[in-house]
């Protein structure tokens, strides 16, 4: 099995629907204690209209505000070319694209066809090569959308590989709204892994199915996982969907199935706790309220 790595997109994923708008010193400090608990790759900011999502404004004085580590990939969301245009001028190392396949889904959250989308990825997938900056691209709504229904597994491999021909480093399938189970992903993720580049999930906890799922991806050949500390987050063009699946539960999962994180599981529970004080409320996640448990070796 190729080595896993895990991407925490709380600092924005998990922060973008929150009803309490942290500022950028807070949101760097977040990613901050991510980044020292041994989180390999952290999704730290977008760089969307603060007028659309204002839980996302001041995202270059967040990075301003990272102190990087050794070992430690920092990447930005950028939608747009307008977006691609703000990450270039950080330090940031990677550039993440999201779009999503269902044409309803993408218009709300977008403001544009998926092929408008995608063209739009092209461009800066080209732009991110020319600049030396990794791109990774999310294709939201690959196993179903709140508008559309049910998605064609078909649909999306074709546009998977339509972007990886444009230049993708990585492709990750997203289970936007929290409606895949693990059949399914198993058969995205398998013929995914022909496309010749990582492939990996971003997945949402909804109807409770999200941990089920990632390790049916990671068994499938995925080789990247999205995951939120705390379980926050969630879409604010999505209708009920939840938040990410849980970072430290995710991790106690794969600890127990003998699997190398290289995070340090007790000082992410920290980082959760840290964050229920932050925010103010109890968060989703269960590993952080309920403590570390060593298993059995086996």
């Amino acid at each position: 099995m190729s080595a896993l790595t895990i991407c925490d997109v709380a600092p924005r994923d998990g922060l973008q629907n929150d009803s309490k708008i942290l500022d950028a010193a807070t949101r760097a400090e977040l990613v901050n204690r991510l980044a020292a608990a041994g989180i390999p790759r952290i999704e730290a900011v977008s760089f969307v209209n603060p007028a659309r999502v204002p839980q996302m404004a001041d995202a270059e004085e967040v990075v301003a505000g990272i102190e990087r580590l050794d070992g430690v990939t920092y990447a930005g969301l950028a939608l747009n070319d307008r977006g691609y245009d703000r990450l270039r001028e950080t330090t940031l190392d990677e550039v993440h694209f999201a779009f999503a396949v269902s044409e309803e889904f993408n218009r709300r959250n977008a403001g544009a066809g998926t092929d408008e989308s995608v063209q739009a990825g092209e461009r800066i997938l080209a732009r991110a090569r020319e600049d030396g900056i990794r791109a990774t691209v999310t294709l939201g709504t690959s196993f179903g959308c709140p508008f559309e229904g049910a998605i064609d597994p078909r649909r999306v491999l074709e546009l998977a590989e339509r972007l990886t021909a444009g230049g993708a480093d990585e492709i990750v399938f997203a289970d936007t709204v929290g409606v895949a189970v693990p059949r399914q992903v198993r058969h995205l993720v398998g013929e995914g892994a022909a496309l010749g580049v990582p492939v990996g999930v971003h997945l949402h906890n909804t109807r409770n199915t999200g941990i089920a799922n990632a390790l049916v991806a990671v068994e499938a050949g995925a080789t990247v996982l999205d995951a939120s500390v705390g379980g926050v987050g969630g879409c604010p063009f999505a209708p009920r969907a939840t938040g990410n699946i849980c970072t430290e539960d995710l991790v106690y999962l794969l600890h127990g199935e003998g699997l190398d994180t290289g995070i340090d599981l007790d000082a992410l529970v920290e980082v959760a706790q840290w964050l229920e004080g932050v925010l103010g409320r109890e968060l989703e996640g269960m590993v952080y309220k309920a403590g570390v448990f060593a298993p059995v070796s086996g």
